[in-house]
This record gives structure tokens, C-alpha cells and sequence, in this order.
């Protein structure tokens, strides 16, 4: 006897559309013969769970199933008038094989990839800049279809034209890619001489990349059909471009935002004052309030990097720090020590250093 469709699919008599799919798919890949070559059992469970799955994804079907069980399929063709269209959503999985879905297969070209590195601002504000590369383009002898002049492809006897070829495979028919020729549905009896048959020739290209603003390293441009031309028609590749960004002297990047660190004279954060401070559009001014504190940060807006994809801009962040002399001259030194004596501050005299460093000396 049949077994239950819905114990072979492993749901409920009550499992919707999606319940029935995702259960269909976990046995077909389970069981699909291509995974289990010669594999009888899971062959006839790949069958079963198909079979099952015909009938129970189909509404007018699974009533009658419902209500009658296996005798409510009975009279129709197949197994109660199989319907391929409803594997449709598995050709991820299995292809064009679920009759009537034959064709000859399109081949494509490889994709490409090409490093560029890019200045900062030019990552920051976007360009366009020229790029080479070498690439398979068609073949201009033959246009491509990799027949030799006066002559044409012609239609493959085997799979007469369509790319595959069938088989049955229990109550359903399956297909495969055509050996003789590969899926394309034609063959080359004349080559072209140019470029041997392929139809396509190796060439090199510069091609012009507009740049968007924004962009970041590691960031990746596809230009549709850049790529490889197909061998004997069919559509190109793409072009990967590969974004890197060099490092600038004065400023580094967060996110859309610029940030330049500065350092400035102690008197600067005390008394206050103007400061010129470079952009990436040129010089700007920024107020010191007095008694500005170390570490304070200053926001330029709309001063950064373009937003990628996006309209407007990021903020400039001017981080000030105090610049501490290594070797303050002597007068620098006296007025310092002066302030240092004013204030009380614990610094350091250069007598008793030189004191202490002499009793250690022995």
C-alpha cells in the first residue's frame, strides 16, 4: 500500500503552502539521485517525496485526497494529471529538469577583478579614472559565434537544438546538459580561423570608472558585462574594481567624518584665539574660547567625506591637543620655570638634578 503524502513529507494534515515547500526541499536534497548515484532506496524516496509533493501542493488535488485518499487520484493521467510547474520553485536545486523547462543553456563570461587605489580625497569626493585591463572580447572575423565565413553553426543532432537531453525518472521526466555539445544546442563544423572556433580573442581595454564619493578600501564597483566576453555568444562577465584608499599626512577617517588631530601652545588654550586649520578643501578658521581645555574637540560641518550613496556631507573633527617643547630654548625655559614658581607647580629644578645626578656618580 501508499504510504501517507503527508508521513512521507513528515508535516501535519494541516501544513500550509510554505510548511510543504521547506519539507520537500530538505528530502529532495536529502535523497536527489545525483547525491546518491546508485543509491536504489534513496532513489525511490527522491521519487515518493516528489510524488507526494505534486499532489499535496496542488488545492484541487490534495481535497480529493484529502476526502478519498489514494483512490481520489485515480483517473487522471500520471498520478491524478502531474503538473511539472510546481517544482518550479526548486530550480535552484535541480536545474531545468522538471519536464517542459528544456532549453538550450545561454553560456556566460568569467568575471573579472581589478585593483585601484585611490588618494584620499579622491575616495572622499569621488573621481573618474582610467583603468586597464585584458579581457576576452567576441571575434570580429566571425562575430563571435566562432564559425568560420559562409558557414554557421550548426543545430546539435544529439539534443536537436535544445541543450539537454531527457530521461525518465519514475512518473516524471528529467534532463541533463547535452554531451555533445555542451548545453549550447549548436556545434562548430567549420571553426573560424581567427579564433579557432571559441569566438571570442583575447584583448586589452581601458575602460573609464566613474568613482562615487564616499567609497572606503575593501569597496567593490561591478560594471555589468566588463567582463569576459562568452566563448560562441552568449553574455559577458562583469568588471569587479577593488577600492583602495591611501593614507593621508594630516587626516583620517571615521566613518563620513575627517578628523585632524592639532596641537597648539599652552598660552592658546589659555588665552584663547583664531586658529587656521587645513580641510580637505583648503584653509579654515576656528575660535579658541579661553581656557579651552587639552583633548577638546572642534566640529567643522559638512566638512568631511561625501556620503556613499546619499546626499549630503560628514563634519571635520579638529582634536587639540597641547604641544609640549622637547627642548625649550633658555628663555623658554626661565619664563616657564617663572609661571611654574607663580602657580606653585611641582616641576622639576635643573640645579638639583644636576645635585642629585652627582651624589649618585659618587
Amino acid at each position: 500500500m501508499k504510504r501517507d503524502y503527508y508521513e512521507i513529507l513528515g508535516v501535519a494534515r494541516s501544513a500550509g503552502t510554505a510548511e510543504l515547500k521547506s519539507a520537500y526541499r530538505k528530502l529532495a536534497i536529502q535523497f536527489h539521485p545525483d547525491k546518491n548515484a546508485g543509491d536504489a532506496e534513496a532513489a525511490e524516496k527522491f521519487k515518493e517525496a516528489s510524488e507526494a509533493y505534486s499532489v499535496l501542493s496542488d488545492p484541487d488535488k490534495r481535497e480529493r485526497y484529502d476526502r478519498f485518499g489514494h483512490d481520489g487520484l485515480r483517473g487522471g493521467s500520471g498520478q491524478g494529471g502531474f503538473d511539472p510547474s510546481i517544482f518550479s520553485d526548486f530550480s535552484d536545486l535541480f536545474g531545468q529538469f522538471f519536464g517542459g523547462g528544456f532549453g538550450r543553456q545561454q553560456s556566460s563570461g568569467s568575471d573579472l577583478v581589478v585593483h585601484l587605489e585611490l588618494s584620499f580625497s579622491d575616495a572622499a569626493f569621488g573621481t573618474e579614472s582610467p583603468v586597464t585591463i585584458e579581457r576576452y572580447e567576441p571575434c570580429g572575423e566571425c562575430r563571435g559565434n566562432g564559425a568560420a565565413k559562409g558557414s554557421q553553426p550548426v543545430t546539435c543532432a544529439t539534443c536537436r537544438g535544445r541543450g539537454q537531453v531527457r530521461f525518465s525518472q519514475g512518473f516524471f521526466t528529467m534532463a541533463r546538459t547535452c554531451p555533445a555539445c555542451q548545453g549550447e544546442g549548436t556545434k562548430i563544423e567549420k571553426p573560424c580561423p581567427a579564433c579557432r572556433g571559441e569566438g571570442r580573442l583575447p584583448a586589452e581595454r581601458t575602460l573609464t570608472i566613474k568613482i562615487p564619493g564616499g567609497v572606503e578600501s575593501g569597496s567593490r564597483l561591478r560594471l555589468t558585462g566588463e567582463g569576459n566576453a562568452a566563448p560562441r555568444g552568449g553574455s559577458a562577465g562583469d568588471l569587479y574594481v577593488v577600492l583602495s584608499v591611501a593614507e593621508h599626512d594630516l587626516f583620517h577617517r571615521e566613518g563620513d567624518d575627517v578628523i585632524l588631530d592639532m596641537e597648539l601652545p599652552f598660552p592658546v588654550f589659555v588665552l584663547g584665539g583664531e586658529v587656521e586649520v587645513p580641510t580637505l578643501e583648503g584653509e579654515d578658521t576656528i575660535t579658541i574660547a579661553p581656557g579651552t581645555p587639552a583633548a577638546t574637540e572642534i566640529r567643522l560641518r559638512r566638512k568631511g567625506v561625501v556620503r556613499l550613496g546619499s546626499s549630503g556631507r560628514g563634519d571635520q573633527i579638529v582634536r587639540l591637543n597641547v604641544a609640549v617643547p622637547k627642548s625649550p630654548r633658555k628663555e623658554e625655559r626661565e619664563l616657564l620655570e617663572s609661571y611654574a614658581k607663580l602657580i606653585d607647580a611641582p616641576v622639576s629644578k635643573k640645579k638639583t638634578f644636576a645635585r642629585v645626578k652627582k651624589i649618585f656618580e659618587g
